[in-house]
C-alpha cells in the first residue's frame, strides 16, 4: 500500500481553511517544502517554517485570508496522481481558470508555475492546480 504525501498535504491545507485555522502542519519532505515555497512566492500563504518535535521534522504553513475572512486559496486540486501521472509538453500547458489560478509543474529546472514554465519553454508533470 502506498501513501500519496502530496495529496495529504493539499488535503491538510483544505481542511485547515475549512476549519478557519491560521496554520496547517504536516510532516516535512523536500518536495512538500518546494510546493510550499511556490505557494509563498505566489502570496497564497504568508509564512513557511520548519520545526522539530522529538526526532520528526514538520512543515508549518501560515494560511492567508482576505478581509472578509475567506481563504485566498479557493481550491487546491491534485492533478497528477500516483496511479495516473499527467505530463504536458511546453506547448500543451494551459492557463488555469483563465489566468485567475496557476498550476505547479515539476520540471527538470525544479518546481515552476505554469507561467514560468511557458516563459522558459519547458514542460513537465502537472502536480496541482491552485485558484
Amino acid at each position: 500500500m502506498s501513501f500519496d504525501q502530496i495529496a495529504d498535504m493539499l488535503t491538510r491545507i483544505r481542511n485547515a481553511q475549512l476549519a478557519g485555522k491560521t496554520d496547517a502542519v504536516m510532516p516535512l519532505s523536500k518536495f512538500k517544502l518546494a510546493i510550499a515555497q511556490v505557494l509563498y512566492k505566489r502570496e497564497k500563504i504568508s509564512k513557511v517554517s520548519i520545526f522539530s518535535d522529538g526526532n520528526k521534522d514538520f512543515l508549518k504553513l501560515k494560511l492567508r485570508y482576505d478581509q472578509n475572512g475567506k481563504p485566498l486559496i479557493k481550491e487546491i486540486k491534485r492533478i497528477s496522481k500516483q496511479g495516473c501521472r499527467v505530463y504536458r509538453g511546453k506547448q500543451e500547458i494551459k492557463n488555469v481558470k483563465d489566468g485567475y489560478g496557476f498550476a505547479i509543474i515539476s520540471t527538470p529546472k525544479g518546481l515552476l508555475t505554469d507561467d514560468e514554465a511557458r516563459k522558459g519553454k519547458i514542460g513537465g508533470e502537472i502536480i496541482c492546480e491552485v485558484w
